[in-house]
């Protein structure tokens, strides 16, 4: 009979194999960084199952009908959470939460005593095998209590059963992303009334201190899509324009020493003087709000669509508003991709196969970034492989992806055709891991 700690036990053991006989001082070399840092990974989770059944265990030993028999109250606490929080070093609210998934995933029992499963058993199995972490379940757990109201339990396990294959070996920010995604797919008619919700808590804060004019914008989705769009784009223009000034006066290389947030400010400066100054305006690199929607969806005003760049989704109603005022470039595309083939006729990817590669890829295939921080390349090199110009050869990268995946022997497939494909990244030979998923498919549910 396995035991709560038996998955624990095994990821320290892995932990120190990983780690090895390392003497103090010596050092780590970079594989053993890798596969250390993995292992801790593993046991940190492992470690977040455990302590989530025994936070469960502390909160019904605390429940309020207990009285001054409470365990938190015997030991001088107000609450469980306290306890936890106290005892542990963490806050209130992270013990909170580790107590609310421990109650999530923990066997229950009905008024005659019966014993029942737990209320997500999909996350109790991938929190207990060291799958997921605390986090992610937490997110998870609220996440799914609150469309049970919405969809009922039913559509609710097969999203828990969904959302738990996809969550391991993603970030805490790319959950949230996913969570966002699937709640749109579960409930697309909430989508309007989050807008409007979203659109309420709109807001721009403005006021002087130490003699610098300090900016806080909340933007909801509709608004904020032009805004974030703007500034990407002059971001990407300007370290353009910095390499091509660098690599024409080489001595001046490195002078520009802007970070990415002084830049952004400059956005603004910019932007704010030619609303004052300037007929046109010429800075943006070519970026564009892309805005994708099912085009039945459109036309008989179901559904959502999303924008490049940002998780919320929007209504149909945010889209058609958006069309009126020209911020958006229509595009019709073949499901199949196949008006996007160019062979070796043309080097240069096109227009349009660009914004197939901003459908299929959502920005930097490999890390995320927006699709105003990428450029289109061909996997099979133009020259050297003699690649040809077709979308299944094409992928969007950021510059720094791009070099570490050809610098470190990274390879990508690209399994499938068209939009729907998707795009795989292979690690270097021998290091053992897992092939990564990248692009859209990534964080994204498709139905």
């Amino acid at each position: 009979m396995t035991s709560t700690l038996d998955p624990l036990l095994e990821a320290t053991r892995l932990l120190a194999a990983a780690w090895g006989d390392v003497e103090s001082g010596s050092g780590l070399s970079r594989e053993q960084l890798v596969a250390v840092n993995d292992a801790i990974g593993a046991a940190r989770r492992c470690l977040d199952g455990a302590h989530a059944e025994v936070a469960a265990g502390i909160a019904h030993e605390s429940r309020r009908e207990l009285g001054p028999e409470s365990l938190a109250k015997q030991r001088g606490y107000r609450s469980a959470a306290q306890l936890i929080a106290t005892t542990t070093g963490i806050s209130t609210g992270d013990a909170a939460r580790l107590v609310k998934v421990g109650e999530a995933t923990a066997p229950r029992s009905n008024l005659i005593g019966e014993q029942l499963p737990a209320k997500f058993p999909a996350i109790r199995d991938a929190l207990g095998a060291g799958r997921i972490g605390a986090a992610a379940a937490g997110l998870l757990v609220s996440f799914l209590d609150r469309m049970i109201v919405k969809v009922g339990r039913g559509r609710v396990a097969e999203a828990e059963s969904l959302l738990v294959g996809m969550a391991p070996g993603l970030s805490l920010d790319e959950v949230r992303r996913m969570i966002t995604r699937m709640e749109a797919h579960l409930d697309p008619d909430g989508v309007a009334p989050r807008e409007d919700e979203l659109r309420a808590r709109a807001s721009l804060s403005m006021f002087e201190r130490d003699g610098m004019l300090h900016l806080n914008a909340v933007l909801d989705p509709e608004r904020a899509a032009a805004v974030k769009t703007a500034i990407e784009g002059y971001v990407s223009a300007q370290f353009a324009a910095r390499r091509a000034r660098d690599d024409r006066n080489p001595e001046l290389a490195g002078e520009d020493r802007r970070t990415v947030g002084q830049i952004q400010a400059d956005a603004l400066v910019h932007f704010a003087e030619h609303a004052l100054t300037c007929p046109k305006n010429k800075t943006l690199n070519g970026a564009t709000v892309i805005v994708r929607v099912d085009a039945t969806d459109l036309a008989n005003s179901t559904g959502y669509g999303l924008i490049d760049g940002l998780a919320q989704p929007v209504s149909i109603g945010t889209i058609r508003r958006m069309g009126a005022g020209g911020v958006v470039q229509d595009w019709l595309c073949g499901r199949n991709g196949e008006i996007l083939h160019w062979g070796r006729e043309k080097r240069l990817f096109t227009e349009a196969q660009k914004f197939a590669l901003r459908e299929r890829d959502g920005g930097c295939a490999f890390c995320g970034l927006p699709p105003a921080m990428t450029k289109a390349h061909h996997i099979a090199w133009w020259a050297r492989d003699r690649g040809t110009t077709d979308l299944n050869n094409g992928i969007l990268l950021c510059e720094t992806c791009h070099h570490l995946i050809h610098d470190n022997g990274w390879t990508i497939r690209i399994d499938g055709a068209g939009l729907h494909a998707k795009v795989w990244f292979l690690p270097p030979p021998g290091t053992g891991d897992p092939p990564r998923l990248g692009g859209r498919a990534r964080t994204e549910f498709v139905a």
